[in-house]
C-alpha cells in the first residue's frame, strides 16, 4: 500500500501547540499551506527533544559552514504565538520522527511517522531520529515539512515555550503539581501522607 504523505514545502505556518488543560494537554505538530492543514499528535517529550535537536543542528551547521546565514535567535517577524488552527483533526499519533538538513534547498526537514512504524532508510541527508519505532515495513502515512532556517529557529523557540507552559513544578521534589494539590514522594517512591 502506498504511503500517504502530508507534504509541506515552504508552509505558511508550522507550529507545535496544545489542546486541553495543563496536566492533560495533547501536543500537536501542525502545518498549513493555503487552506490545507495537517495535525499529528506528539508526546510532550518528543516536542521538547524536537526543539532541542533543531537548535543543535542549526548551531552545528553554523560552525561547519560559515557561508550559511543562520540566525542565532528567532527573527521577531517569524515568531508565532497564535493558537493551533481549528478544528484540530489528528492525522495520526507520532511514533518516530526524523530531523534532517537538506543542503540542496537549505531547509530543515521534519518527518513524522505513525506509532510503531520506522521511516525508510535515506542516506542523502544528515539525520537524527526522535522517538521509537520497531517495524521495518513501509509506513502507511507520514508528515513531511521543509522550513527555512529562520522559521526553524522560531519553531524551536515557540515549541520550548509551549512545553514549559504546563503545570508548575514543586520546589521540593521537582515533580509537576496539580490544581488540587501535590504530595511529594517519599524516599521509597510512595506519596507522602
Amino acid at each position: 500500500m502506498p504511503t500517504i504523505v502530508h507534504e509541506f514545502d515552504w508552509p505558511d505556518r508550522v507550529v507545535v501547540g496544545t489542546v486541553g488543560r495543563p496536566g492533560s494537554r495533547t501536543f500537536y505538530l501542525q502545518a498549513r499551506a493555503g487552506t490545507r492543514t495537517s495535525s499529528v499528535a506528539l508526546e510532550k517529550e518528543q516536542s521538547a527533544v524536537l526543539a532541542e535537536m533543531i537548535d543543535r543542528l542549526l548551531d552545528e551547521l553554523t560552525v561547519k559552514n560559515d557561508q550559511l546565514s543562520i540566525p542565532s535567535e528567532a527573527p521577531a517577524e517569524l515568531l508565532d504565538d497564535e493558537p493551533l488552527d481549528q478544528p484540530v483533526e489528528e492525522d495520526f499519533r507520532t511514533g518516530t520522527m526524523r530531523l534532517a538538513w537538506d543542503p540542496r534547498t537549505l531547509q530543515m526537514v521534519i518527518e513524522a511517522y505513525p506509532v510503531e512504524e520506522d521511516p525508510p532508510d535515506d542516506d542523502d541527508a544528515e539525520t537524527a531520529d526522535i522517538g521509537i519505532g520497531e517495524d521495518e515495513a513501509e509506513p502507511s502515512e507520514m508528515l513531511l515539512v521543509r522550513i527555512p532556517v529562520g522559521t526553524a529557529r522560531a519553531f524551536a523557540q515557540r515549541t520550548r515555550r509551549v512545553v514549559e507552559a504546563g503545570r508548575p513544578t514543586c520546589s521540593d521534589c521537582g515533580l509537576p503539581m496539580d490544581e488540587d494539590g501535590h504530595e511529594c514522594p517519599t524516599d521509597d517512591g510512595e506519596q507522602a501522607p
